[in-house]
């Protein structure tokens, strides 16, 4: 799938160094020939590696339209001197605390860089456009990338469109639903160009090892138990990364400013299924004495644990004809192979 910069020649990814932010940039590095600049303010899930592997790999052209900008949102004066230094042409915002356990274990975290640091990038973004020239005024964006969990728990009928109403269940993602309002807020009431999406579960390689699918991967390995919550029959739609990156720059480019598009794959699998399949395909790729199924154990529910998420991209679909390329047994074992051949870069994560 190729993507048309013509308008663009300067682009400020947000939260560039998490997963979904790296592996954004990699594509563009590989797929484009925009200037990249990449705020972050490089947390305990932050990694470069894989951006810096990428550009070893395609040389010096590469590396000189890549720059890191070290970068707290939360910290007003660091996002103004960021938007100053990149003056970009488009924005798309990854930059989020994601984790919904650290969440409830600290919640302020959360305000302070999903509501707090939105609301400074809102400002910062406003100014940079009000100062732009006509023409460049006209192609700017600011794509604000958020969750399907903004929208709460389903029962096992029906699915999230960009109609639901927001009903979030965690500080996490009511942090991520304020946020969504203010981007909104701040296009009703101050003109600023953006669009929102909203995805479900994404996995892949380079994805921090607290997320559900590289802990189980991991914990298989490491012959530890694999913890599932409760009875395992939460269910969400999972996405591999590439296909939501694949959404994320078309709703970019083509999308309609103001509006919102919910991204998902219409893969749906309860905890319990992911863990066994993963197990099974671990017990052809690295079998052990047994199957890894056995270390399987279910653990005390968190609170708030929303039972199902699912989304209907109908709209993302018809609009801008998007649509999910990767089945989610094949994703996983491309998945599930990475981690295998780096398990190091796993290790120190973990530890």
């Amino acid at each position: 799938m190729k993507f048309l910069f013509e308008n663009y020649k300067r682009i400020l990814i947000t939260g560039g160094s998490g997963f979904i932010g790296s592996n954004l940039i990699i594509k563009l590095l590989l797929e484009t020939s925009l200037e990249i600049f990449n705020l972050d303010k490089f947390s305990y899930a932050s990694d470069n590696l894989a951006i810096n592997n990428c550009i070893l790999n395609l040389g010096d052209a590469a590396s000189k339209r890549y720059k890191f900008l070290k970068t707290d949102l939360h910290c007003r004066k660091q996002t103004n001197d960021a938007i100053e230094i990149s003056n970009p042409d488009i924005i798309i915002n990854l930059a989020a605390e994601s984790h919904v356990d650290r969440s409830i274990y600290n919640p302020k975290i959360f305000i302070d860089s999903n509501i707090n640091g939105t609301f400074n990038l809102l400002e910062a973004s406003l100014e940079h456009f009000r100062n732009l020239n006509s023409n460049k005024k006209k192609y700017f964006r600011l794509l604000h990338v958020s969750t399907d969990e903004v929208f709460g728990s389903l029962s096992l009928k029906g699915s999230f469109s960009e109609d639901s109403k927001y009903d979030p269940r965690s500080p996490y993602s009511a942090s991520k639903a304020a946020s969504d309002h203010l981007v909104k807020a701040w296009f009703h009431t101050f003109g600023l160009p953006i669009l929102i999406s909203n995805c479900g579960n994404n996995f892949g390689p380079w994805q921090y090892p607290e997320k559900l699918i590289p802990t189980i991967i991991i914990n298989a390995l490491s012959n530890r138990i694999i913890p599932i919550y409760g009875d395992g029959k939460n269910i969400r739609d999972w996405i591999y990364v590439d296909d939501h990156i694949n959404a994320l720059l078309l709703v970019a480019l083509n999308g309609r400013i103001g509006e919102s598009y919910c991204i998902g794959s219409n893969q749906e699998k309860t905890n319990i299924e992911i863990a066994r399949e993963i197990c099974l395909i671990l017990d052809k790729l690295k079998p052990s004495k047994e199957s890894y199924i056995k270390q399987i154990s279910f653990v005390d529910d968190r609170p708030g644990h929303d039972k199902r998420y699912s989304i209907n991209s109908t709209k993302i679909s018809k609009e801008l004809g998007w649509i999910s390329n990767y089945k989610f047994s094949a994703a996983l074992k491309l998945t599930i192979d990475w981690y295998l051949k780096n398990l190091s870069w796993c290790n120190q994560k973990s530890n």
